[in-house]
């Protein structure tokens, strides 16, 4: 069957699966550490300690298997991988409600990154049924569907909190999660024909699966790009609520302002990131990345200063418009650059890469607001756009000129 026949109607179901599940994570993580209290008598710094340990633990997980379900995704098909990872998660998150001790919701993070990789898988999914000049189009929109989950998460998760318990949660993010693997299941099309050399090839190491893409070199510079792209937001994106409390003096209803503004950015991404593919497939990706990683630079750099509640919010908005034309650019030009047979492998790649930058940022916000102060964080994250956009301009020519990557 025809491509055109049927990407159109995976996109939409794919795009609501995608909002449904950005809602299932986003609802419990602001709240993990109050259930983390509920499971034993922690001390502030033990608070700290374990929060970290347990956020952190399931994206050690995937850094590990990431390549694993890639490999397994080009074998067997990327709408298998969805079914998979859609179902492992729902269960596992569904049982966090019933945990009695940190040890277990700690065993459940670990295999909840080990199921990890819904939205990938549905980014790859798209990214082979779509016709390769609607792919812009199509990954836009598609990052427009789990970014606004991930947007009203956590007003939907503090609503349940507030009126229910943190233990419904995780059960209404398990069955949340169920939902998306039956629409995937009965709705979803996908006409994968396996390659038989793929079924029969053995494991390889990560060096040897990155060396079998066409364009290695640049593959390996679009993970490069993930990684700095996750320290920029993970650098800062922990340290949020702490910023507009010491912005508004310690006073004030501190929670809901801090919701606002850790909202700012996926409204701004949300708002213009569909408008972006549009261009991006008229006039070539390449250059929205480009204007990505400037407007990166300049939005993020004032943060640092900023003197109001009200000037910090408008700039991490702008920094949402800056990552609209960032992350969609990233994904479709891995999916140009890279053989419809190997796209699954190249995504789970590139969430691999995210995790790393994922660990690397946290770590890295934490430990120089410690030392210094909170701006001297987002001057720092600044820093590692401006470096990030420098080098890929200069050693990656496919950026710098625009060639074509079909």
């Amino acid at each position: 069957m025809d491509n055109n026949s049927y990407w159109k109607k995976n996109l939409w179901i794919l795009l609501f699966g995608t909002f449904l599940t950005g809602i299932a994570f986003s609802e419990v993580i602001p709240f993990q550490p109050l259930y983390i209290s509920e499971l034993g008598n922690f001390s502030k710094s033990e608070l700290s300690l374990w929060s970290g340990v347990v956020y952190a633990s399931s994206f050690v997980v995937v850094i590990f298997t990431s390549a694993m379900w890639g490999r397994f995704a080009d074998r067997h098909g990327r709408k298998r991988m969805v079914l998979q990872t859609s179902f492992g998660s729902a269960v596992t998150l569904f049982l966090m409600a019933f945990c009695t001790n940190v040890w277990e919701l700690l065993i459940l993070k670990c295999l909840q990154g080990f199921f990890d990789g819904v939205i990938p898988n549905s980014i790859a999914l798209v990214a082979t049924s779509t016709p390769r000049e609607k792919t812009g189009y199509a990954l836009s929109w598609l990052s427009t569907g789990y970014t606004s989950g991930f947007l009203v998460g956590p007003i939907f998760g503090g609503f349940l909190v507030h009126i229910l318990n943190i233990r419904v949660s995780f059960m209404v993010t398990g069955l949340l999660l169920f939902s998306f693997f039956l629409l995937t299941y009965f709705f979803v099309e996908e006409h994968f024909a396996p390659d038989p050399s793929k079924l029969k090839a053995k494991k390889e190491s990560f060096i040897k699966i990155v060396k079998g893409f066409p364009n290695t070199r640049f593959v390996v510079w679009i993970l490069i790009i993930s990684v700095a792209l996750q320290i920029m937001n993970n650098s800062i994106n922990p340290l949020i609520t702490l910023y507009v409390k010491e912005l508004m003096g310690n006073s004030g209803n501190i929670s809901v302002v801090s919701g606002l503004v850790a909202a700012m950015p996926g409204i701004g991404m949300v708002l213009v990131s569909p408008w972006f593919g549009r261009f991006g497939d008229k006039y070539g990706t390449n250059k929205v990345l480009t204007l990505g990683f400037i407007m990166a630079i300049l939005f993020i750099f004032p943060q640092g200063f900023a003197p109001t509640v009200l000037f910090f919010g408008v700039f991490r908005f702008l920094t949402g418009v800056s990552n609209a034309a960032i992350f969609p650019s990233v994904q479709t030009l891995l999916a140009k650059g890279t053989p419809a047979e190997s796209t699954g492998m190249a995504f789970s790649l590139n969430q691999g890469a995210q995790a790393v930058g994922i660990c690397i940022g946290s770590l890295m916000g934490s430990i120089i607001s410690s030392i210094w102060d909170y701006d001297v964080v987002f001057y720092v994250s600044a820093l590692v756009v401006l470096i990030t956009f420098i080098v890929v301009k200069w050693k990656v020519p496919e950026l710098r000129n625009g060639y074509k990557l079909e």
